[in-house]
């Protein structure tokens, strides 16, 4: 990139430079090449005494721009959704000879969930406890919000154990030992594996990041909202315009879009950390409110009365107690008439606002993950998967929906394909194409089953959550969770991601040699 820029000011003309998979795969930042050590201390009632967790993270040969953004500023997520009162973390960095690694959806929260919540699986295990009961024992109570984790995060919402029995309901948990039965009848292994992910969106938790965004209300009453994040397929165009109907009135169709283009948009930190919503839309109902006030003004004027008498309700501007009225579109229109303003004010109607968030977010939620495993080939075919989260309150649910089926699938990516390889020896990459490296497919997934538990945030007006990473975080620990405890009858108690056929054979003739000797 930076060659790029150079060249392009050298010769005075556009430059682009276009990598091809075997270069991307090769050179693009990796992520999450982490090995963690985790320890959990319990007391005789199942209740965390307290986790330790060393981390050996890889920076890969040279420390890229978030290279140790992930290893250590998103520990906060081993904390969970519990009530551990004493955590304790050493993280290591060291550098070799593969790719530097860096932020991938999720950005350390998968990593820190993910070694939390197997722990807490081979507790149960070792206690003959459900994994579900033990997690129950020890969740943070909807009471005690906002809760202090003593450990980096601070929830302002949430209610863990509701999210618990939604998953446990929507997943037919308690029927799934008939499924495993019917599955060995069959010849195949049934696991389940279960998680409850929490991460932070929109941060970091102490400052969290400005976000601008502008309202501009042309003569002829249309609308356009420059904001400073940035639209790349979450639906922004579709959820802004949701917001502005909702705030302000406006009809859907009268409202335009931009953004990234900074010779337009004043002020924005971009899209990152799932913030847009909380941040952006904090901005953007800011920017609304100056544009009510700024109309009761002018409505008051128009129909002559007092502003103070100017109430404003579904896009019309109304004196108290009377049919009085005028909609917004033509106060937009009149902003521009300036013979028709009062004294003093500036013809237009146009407002910006930047806006820090009191804080950031935390999207939590339960999945439920259900695989058979062929154990003469080693196959892992996901068969039933369960989601409930809360993401707070949600603008657009069909969009939230789809946000949490992609973060679902490449999280099962991660479980149960994808890998960089490569050679032991001479440090060649191996999977250097989209014919090594595999990638999930639609196949690789059943229908997923979602379910929202909307608590709103108390940080932002709208109530909203991140939800773009949510998935994925949730994802790694359950479906992981419920391979092993596939493999466990036969003796596999643990396995390295990803459970590719291969592997999981490996596991099951070693755990048949070690029974048979």
């Amino acid at each position: 990139l930076a060659l790029v820029l150079w060249a392009a000011r050298v010769v005075g003309r556009p430059v682009k430079w276009i990598s091809e998979r075997t270069e991307g795969l090769a050179s693009d930042h990796h992520a999450r090449d982490n090995v963690s050590r985790a320890e959990l201390a319990l007391d005789r009632d199942g209740k965390f005494l307290a986790l330790r967790v060393a981390l050996v993270a890889n920076l890969g040969a040279y420390l890229s721009v978030s290279g140790i953004h992930c290893p250590t500023n998103n520990l906060g997520g081993l904390a969970g959704v519990y009530t551990t009162p004493h955590i304790y973390v050493h993280a290591s960095g060291v550098t070799t000879n593969t790719s530097p690694t860096s932020a991938y959806r999720g950005a350390g929260r998968p990593e820190a969930t993910y070694a939390l919540e197997r722990v807490i699986d081979i507790a149960a295990r070792d206690l003959k406890l459900d994994p579900a009961e033990l997690r129950r024992r020890n969740l943070i109570p909807v009471a005690a919000m906002p809760y202090d984790t003593r450990f980096i995060f601070t929830y302002d919402s949430g209610d863990f154990v509701k999210n618990l029995d939604m998953a446990l309901e929507l997943s037919d948990w308690r029927g799934f030992e008939a499924r495993r039965a019917d599955a060995k009848r069959q010849g195949k292994l049934r696991g389940i594996g279960i998680s409850n992910p929490i991460e932070i969106a929109g941060g970091p938790p102490d400052v969290p990041l400005e976000e601008g965004a502008e309202i501009r209300f042309d003569p002829g009453g249309s609308v356009t909202l420059l904001m400073g994040t940035h639209n790349h397929g979450q639906g922004h165009e579709t959820t802004f315009r949701q917001i502005m109907v909702d705030v302000l009135g406006v009809p859907f169709d009268k409202i335009r879009l931009v953004c990234g283009d900074t010779d337009q948009v004043i002020h924005g930190k971009g899209t990152f950390g799932s913030r847009s919503m909380s941040s952006g839309g904090s901005a953007l109902v800011r920017a609304a409110d100056k544009i009510i006030a700024r109309g009761k003004r002018l409505a008051a004027h128009l129909l002559e009365a007092a502003e103070a008498d100017i109430e404003f309700a579904d896009g019309n501007f109304t004196v108290a107690g009377t049919d009085k009225t005028i909609d917004i579109v033509e106060i937009a229109k009149a902003s521009y008439r300036i013979a028709t303003l009062p004294r003093g004010m500036e013809v237009g109607l146009t407002e910006a606002a930047v806006v820090v968030p009191a804080g950031p977010t935390y999207p939590n939620g339960t999945h439920v993950c259900e695989v058979e495993v062929d154990p003469e080939t080693g196959v892992v075919e996901i068969a039933r998967y369960s989601v409930v989260d809360d993401v707070g309150r949600m603008v657009n649910p069909l969009i939230v929906k789809g946000q949490i089926h992609g973060g679902v699938a490449q999280g099962v990516g991660q479980v149960l394909l994808e890998n960089i390889a490569y050679d032991p020896k001479s440090g060649q990459l191996l999977s250097g194409s989209f014919m090594d490296y595999a990638m999930p497919r639609a196949d690789d997934l059943p229908s997923i089953a979602i379910s929202s538990h909307e608590v709103p945030a108390r940080n932002n007006p709208l109530g909203v959550k991140g939800a773009g990473e949510a998935g994925t975080i949730g994802a790694l620990p359950a479906a992981m969770s419920a391979i092993v405890d596939a493999l466990t009858p036969l003796g596999v108690t643990d396995l390295d991601m990803p459970a590719t056929p291969e592997r999981v054979w490996r596991a099951i003739q070693a755990a048949r040699r070690q029974a048979a000797e």
